[in-house]
């Protein structure tokens, strides 16, 4: 087991009706708010007119801020840091999923700094304060309600970059599961590859004895394998929301990184997906992932196995371990299949002659290795991209 240190100041406010607290817990930060959001669904929802009574109620004004769209872009981040500093906010309120939370996040940062927010993700500036963030989830995916981390799409060149730092942990998010009862099919799928995603960044690692990690991140799999049908067939069934919504909040709040260093490289091949394509960040993991790992799995072909027995049930070939691992990737993606998500290039209409220039901007034309379980160079990439045309 790793060397680690595990810090989580994020106040999880869990359950039905929850989002009623959201003025009481945002005035314990402040008086003035920007509240940020998407598109019109939580108003058309009454979820807006919920949150600015609670406001309301607890004498916290707020200005506001909506549009952000899926791979939340720069150019709205900087509208909202000017706007914080025009009206003196004291917190932001993110109302929404992964892509709100993570502009929300990226605001935080920028709000004190003098210069570009850009800078931190771009690796040349490092923040020392940031506005406190807080969220009210809408779509179980992203886990950004709890994690330290944030990813924003830059228009100039698409580029499509993360930052971590502890600055960027919410200080508390309410999670109803009620609230994701109208989330469309498409959308609860990719939200279950981007959970999924998250967990198996963690599981594939060389650390060695990390039994009760690996314990707890199977068990995280088989409830978003279980559950995410349900909620498919059944999208008010509040028990089953209710543990995707927590799986997806456990799968990225670092406490199953303790003790392991994770791979990440799958995540880094798909930015540039999503980046130069604009698709759903989990509809090109659920191609990317299965990809990922039949080109990596001799590896260390006993962690694959144990992930065909332990969260999909594969029955052990003791006599060839290839088909047992080999199994459980494909188990994988019939998954993702069955829940309505693509499993190639084609199917996410991207088209094979631009592999090599995502390729070269994934590994910065060969100068840097992506990943940790695996290292890899511009020509694996190329092989991953090439085998999930």
């Amino acid at each position: 087991m790793e060397n680690f240190t595990y810090s989580n100041r994020t106040k999880i406010i869990f359950g039905d009706g929850t989002q009623s607290r959201a003025g009481e817990e945002c005035k314990l930060f402040g008086t003035r708010v920007l509240l940020h959001f998407g598109g019109q669904s939580i108003k058309k929802s009454g979820l807006y007119d919920q949150i600015v009574d609670s406001l309301n109620k607890a004498g916290v004004t707020f200005v506001e801020l909506g549009g952000v769209q899926p791979n939340p872009r720069l150019s709205l981040v900087h509208e909202g840091v000017e706007l914080c500093r025009k009206e003196k906010v004291d917190l932001i309120l993110a109302v929404g999923g992964g892509s709100v939370i993570d502009s929300s996040k990226a605001i935080a940062l920028g709000v004190p700094y003098e210069g570009d927010v850009w800078d931190f993700y771009s690796q040349k500036a490092q923040p020392k304060r940031a506005l406190p963030v807080a969220t009210v989830l809408t779509i179980p995916a992203a886990g950004s309600e709890a994690s330290d981390s944030s990813v924003i799409t830059n228009e100039d060149g698409w580029q499509k970059f993360g930052y971590t730092n502890g600055l960027l942990t919410p200080v508390f998010s309410i999670l109803n599961p009620r609230l994701a009862f109208t989330l469309p099919a498409y959308q609860v799928a990719c939200g279950a590859a981007d959970i999924m995603s998250h967990l198996m960044e963690r599981y594939f690692t060389n650390a060695r004895s990390v039994e009760l990690t690996d314990g707890l991140i199977e068990a995280t799999m088989r409830t978003v394998i279980r559950n995410t049908p349900r909620v498919l067939a059944k999208p008010d069934n509040y028990d089953a929301w209710a543990e995707v919504m927590w799986s997806g909040c456990v799968a990225h709040n670092n406490l199953l990184d303790t003790g392991r260093i994770g791979d990440w490289a799958s995540h880094g091949i798909e930015h540039e997906l999503s980046a130069l394509y604009d698709v759903a960040h989990g509809a090109g993991l659920a191609v990317v992932f299965p990809a990922w790992m039949r080109h990596v799995y001799l590896h260390d072909i006993n962690r694959f196995v144990r992930f065909a027995v332990e969260v999909w049930g594969v029955e052990k070939d003791y006599f060839n371990p290839d088909l047992t691992a080999l199994e459980g990737i494909q188990k994988l993606q019939d998954f993702f299949v069955s829940i309505g998500l693509p499993h190639n290039l084609a199917g996410l209409k991207i088209p094979a002659d631009r592999i090599d220039e995502m390729a070269s901007r994934a590994t910065g034309d060969d100068k840097w290795r992506l990943g940790n379980f695996v290292k890899l160079g511009k020509a694996d990439v190329t092989a991953i991209l090439k085998s999930a045309v």
